[in-house]
């Protein structure tokens, strides 16, 4: 089951398993300068909103209403990350795996190749959760990102106009694969009870005609450091008969309160201010190899250089930024909160 809850998107797998839930959302933040630097990873500043396409179909594109799913309003040149959490099972102490597919106008975020179905390994083309917390752009190199940047379909700025040649799907495909149940038991039997009958809290993850230039696709912004993780399990361990699909709909900010009847987040504030301010950047250390980029993002244009290119300013403020302040991440090791006396 797909729900939309709380401005986050839900894939539940309940035939699969009860821990099979894994929740994304889109994470508002920082466009980092394309100014040939490799930056640490931006701050979240809260997730973008999400409304069902089906709920203002009279003022939509008939092949939004013919994808169906989901949008959300993005400024023209504003960045985003997509934050990916795994269910917890408690008596596996366990994150339940998933593979997932992004696309960004149907071209994969991690290789570039055109959407196929199912999995494909050589190369990898999917990301695996919970090893990997967030996606914030295309994988242009093996430890490198260019962030996802949105454009309007039309102008040649999106990775989907350079490498098809034409602006024909926009925003963002999204297919999430469970891990089948026998395998997931396999690999993280239960656990045994804690001594002293001590009781612990888990995490639970809590359900918790259209106007011109409407339609945002994602273009290639500066280098991040960022790695995509090799998928250690086997191929046999996914249940590619259950995947669930989802297509978020990039729409232009300056339309939103058109269509909805509600202001869109206003626009975030530049790099350069916010390292200015001495506020944290992060650097994330997972322990994971790392897969290689995709060949053809490698050679895909930024949005800066391709204005550049045409005489045009398509990235107001793209001053360089200096990080005063970085932050160590590790990986989650324990999910548990023990409850002790009151």
């Amino acid at each position: 089951m797909l729900e939309m809850r709380h401005n986050q998107l839900q894939f539940s797998f309940g035939e699969v398993h009860p821990s099979a839930l894994l929740t994304l959302s889109f994470q508002r933040t920082l466009r980092i300068p394309d100014d040939g630097r490799n930056y640490p990873l931006p701050p979240g500043m809260g997730p973008f909103p999400l409304r069902h396409v089906d709920d203002y179909a009279a003022q939509l594109p008939t092949d939004w209403l013919q994808h169906g799913g989901v949008m959300l309003p993005m400024w023209q040149a504003e960045a985003l990350w997509l934050s990916i959490r795994a269910g917890y099972d408690g008596e596996r102490g366990a994150d339940y795996p998933f593979a997932i597919k992004v696309a960004a106008g149907k071209r994969s975020a991690v290789t570039g190749k055109t959407w196929q179905a199912g999995l494909n390994r050589d190369p990898q083309d999917y990301l695996v959760a919970p090893m990997q917390p967030w996606l914030d752009g295309f994988c242009v190199e093996k430890g490198l990102i260019r962030q996802f940047v949105a454009m309007p379909l039309g102008q040649g700025y999106t990775v989907e106009e350079q490498l098809d040649g034409k602006a024909e799907f926009g925003g963002l495909q999204l297919e999430v694969f469970p891990m089948k149940r026998a395998a997931f038991e396999k690999r993280f039997p239960v656990r045994p009870k804690d001594p002293e009958n001590i009781d612990y809290c888990d995490q639970v993850m809590m359900p918790c005609a259209a106007a011109p230039g409407m339609a945002m696709g994602l273009g290639a912004g500066g280098m991040m450091r960022q790695e995509i993780s090799e998928d250690p399990y086997r191929e046999d361990e996914w249940d590619l008969e259950r995947g669930q699909r989802c297509f978020v709909h990039l729409c232009n900010s300056a339309i939103w309160q058109q269509i909805t009847g509600n202001a869109p987040p206003s626009v975030p504030p530049t790099a350069k201010d916010y390292a200015w301010a001495g506020l944290p950047w992060f650097e994330y250390y997972g322990d994971a190899p790392a897969v290689e980029g995709g060949a053809l993002l490698g050679a895909i244009k930024s949005v800066f250089s391709l204005g550049k290119s045409k005489g045009a300013s398509p990235l107001p403020d793209n001053e360089p930024a200096v990080p005063k302040v970085v932050i160590g991440l590790e990986p989650r090791k324990n999910h548990r909160v023990r409850i002790g006396e009151f």
